[in-house]
């Protein structure tokens, strides 16, 4: 997946330096030839003496605070970025390149940071545009008659070699048509991810939920309830708050479990009803999406959900497809690898009491916080199920 330029690089632990510094040592006429890594040494507090690699980096680092940011109509959002010393006594200013149909204010900031290390950050105003749109920002950052367009990164952690990496300073703005009934919405981590982040941005109202306010009084206040990935792999009270859940739904709530492993399950089932978990998965981002009942409230409602909004898709389709389900189950899509069987349990809806179960294996993880527009709009349609007050309501 990776295109590298000096094949023989491949293999080796990390990257060569470039910096090194070639020895000869001579033994009455035997010379031996070493090379070692420049290195610089400090003293630490706690770790007392450091050694890091001696690298030669841009002067300034400019980044974003979230890298992608959601325009649900033409409210303009302030966007902040950090500008970072990497010498010494800097000064000059500070911009934002933004495409066309896109508006920001102000157009520059100036700065003068006096110390290596020191940090200042800078809002701008960003307005989009009345249609719908994706593009990509970045700042500029002009020191003299140079221009710094890129971030430093640092991996910094006791069991690999330090790392600085220096990569295109860039966030994605979306400026998205999308409708959304409902409001409140209850989010249960599992192995963490931005998917609440993204829900915000949305213009939802998220609430992390601890242990504790998994209860029947506390769930009623949602519009729905969301279980982050694997919640029901990593989270021990899992068996004992699932009943409350599904009272929840039964009550007439909406419950959204995405996707877990089908090994180490804390639970008994992960659905009120039946439902076998599998390792079928669809690793093509760009595999086709079949629509199984156009009609159905999911795909219609209050988005109007075409084979266009799984297009733009990251690194995958989804994964840990459910292989079996009980016939209270509806499958909305089908899909498939290349020269792979269909599966059709990347997204199932059962109506349980009054209210609606939904367990999906589509990876909305990675595709929300990479800004696709699509998953936005289906993940809208899901935490709206059930609540269409139209004279006609769709069928379920």
């Amino acid at each position: 997946m990776y295109k590298v330029s000096d094949e023989n690089l491949i293999g080796l632990p990390e990257s060569p330096r470039i910096i090194i510094a070639n020895f000869r040592l001579n033994f009455n006429g035997f010379v031996i030839p070493i090379s070692k890594n420049v290195v610089y040494k400090y003293n630490d507090p706690v770790k007392d003496e450091v050694y890091k690699p001696f690298e030669v980096l841009p002067e300034v680092s400019a980044s974003f605070d979230e890298k992608v940011f959601i325009f649900a109509d033409e409210t303009s959002q302030k966007i902040s970025v950090k500008v970072k010393a990497i010498k010494d006594n800097l000064s000059g200013n500070m911009a934002l390149k933004v495409p066309e149909f896109w508006n920001v204010s102000p157009k520059s900031f100036s700065f003068n940071l006096k110390e290596k290390g020191e940090e200042q950050n800078f809002e701008f105003e960003v307005k989009p545009p009345s249609k719908d749109s994706e593009a990509f920002i970045s700042p500029v950052v002009q020191i003299g008659n140079n221009q710094y367009t890129n971030e430093l990164v640092e991996i910094d952690y006791d069991h690999i070699p330090f790392q600085s990496v220096i990569r295109p300073s860039e966030a994605k703005l979306v400026r998205l048509t999308i409708e959304k009934k409902g409001q409140t919405i209850g989010y249960i981590q599992g192995a963490r991810d931005a998917v609440p982040t993204s829900l915000r941005q949305m213009g939802y109202t998220v609430v992390e939920l601890a242990d504790e306010d998994i209860t029947p009084e506390k769930l009623k206040i949602f519009d729905a309830v969301v279980l982050g990935i694997r919640a029901y792999n990593t989270n021990e009270r899992a068996k004992f708050y699932q009943k409350f859940l599904h009272s929840y739904v039964e009550n007439g709530g909406t419950l959204i479990v995405q996707y877990n492993t089908n090994s180490r399950l804390v639970v008994d089932e992960v659905a009120p009803y039946s439902l076998k978990l599998s390792h079928d998965r669809v690793t093509e981002e760009d595999a086709e999406v079949r629509l199984i009942n156009p009609a159905h409230e999911l795909l219609n409602y209050p988005n109007k959900i075409t084979q266009k909004d799984f297009e733009g898709w990251v690194q995958e389709r989804g994964l840990y497809f459910p292989s079996e389900w009980d016939s209270k189950f509806e499958p909305i899509l089908s899909m498939n690898d290349k020269n792979e069987p269909e599966s059709k349990g990347s997204l199932l809806v059962a109506k349980y009491g009054k209210g609606n179960f939904i367990y999906t294996g589509l990876s909305f993880f990675r595709e929300l916080p990479a800004g696709v527009s699509g998953a936005y709009k289906l993940f809208a349609n899901m935490v709206s199920i059930g609540k269409n007050k139209t004279e006609k309501p769709l069928k379920n």
